[in-house]
């Protein structure tokens, strides 16, 4: 079920129905440009997607697995700290999209 190490080592947690567990990537603290200026985590921006990747999923999830890298709204999560480690918990149907190696390069890897 899991592609987490910390959620292999005794943590005991089962997702239910669509429920997809993700492990933010990066922090939410200060960004670079691309072109290496600094962005301070207290500087406003509009509305902005993140990555994260993917560690549980629920038995109905039916276009992720644990390990894929999923596209979602930042704004629209439920947090949750599981051994001193920060988690989001979403639903598939709040998954923009999923990036991973078995999605094929004919299709766009979204999930809509």
């Amino acid at each position: 079920m899991t592609a987490d190490p910390d959620l292999d080592n005794g943590i005991p947690i089962r997702l239910l129905h669509d429920r997809v567990l993700v492990r933010l990537e990066g922090s939410e603290g200060e960004r670079r440009s691309s072109a290496g200026i600094v962005i301070p985590a207290t500087a406003s921006m509009g509305r902005r997607l993140a990555w994260a990747t993917a560690v549980g999923v629920g038995p109905n999830v039916r276009a992720i697995v644990s390990g894929d890298r999923v596209l979602y709204d930042p704004d629209d999560r439920s947090e949750v700290e599981l051994h001193g480690r920060e988690y989001v918990l979403l639903r598939e149907r709040d998954v923009h999209a999923v990036a991973a190696q078995r999605v094929d390069t004919d299709s766009t890897g979204l999930y809509l």
